[in-house]
Formats: C-alpha cells, structure tokens, sequence
C-alpha cells in the first residue's frame, strides 16, 4: 500500500470513530494501530493527533476490559 493510501486510510479511519458510539470506537482501535504502524515502519511521521487518537483509544480498550471484570 502507498503512504498516500496510508494516510487517507487513517484519516477516513480518524472521521468513522469520530462519529461513532463507544462499543464501534473500540473495534476500530486494532485496525487503526495497524495503519499508524505501517505509515511509520514506512519512515513517515505519524501526524500527532493520530497518534494521541490511538493512544486515547488503547486506553478505552484496557479501560473496557476491566469494567467487565468480576470482583
């Protein structure tokens, strides 16, 4: 895939969970991670704000598992 691809691909990725509900927010997570990983093994630079995105996300997702832990 091209760095271009890349890009519009994280940015069309950044536009769904924007509009999303938590549960859809959170199944995007892994693929946009993904995407970010590949721009940067490609040597680009990961624009900031996708980065704290995902890092925001990542948080969601461990903050969810534990919400559903019995105690």
């Amino acid at each position: 895939m091209m760095i271009d691809e890349l890009k519009k691909t994280a940015e069309n990725l950044e536009q769904e969970i924007a509009c999303a509900k938590a549960e859809k927010r959170l199944a995007l997570q892994p693929q946009l991670s993904q995407v970010l990983d590949k721009i940067a093994a490609c040597g680009e630079r990961v624009p900031a704000r996708l980065r704290t995105l995902d890092a925001n996300l990542t948080d969601e997702v461990i903050e969810a598992r534990f919400d559903n832990m019995p105690v």
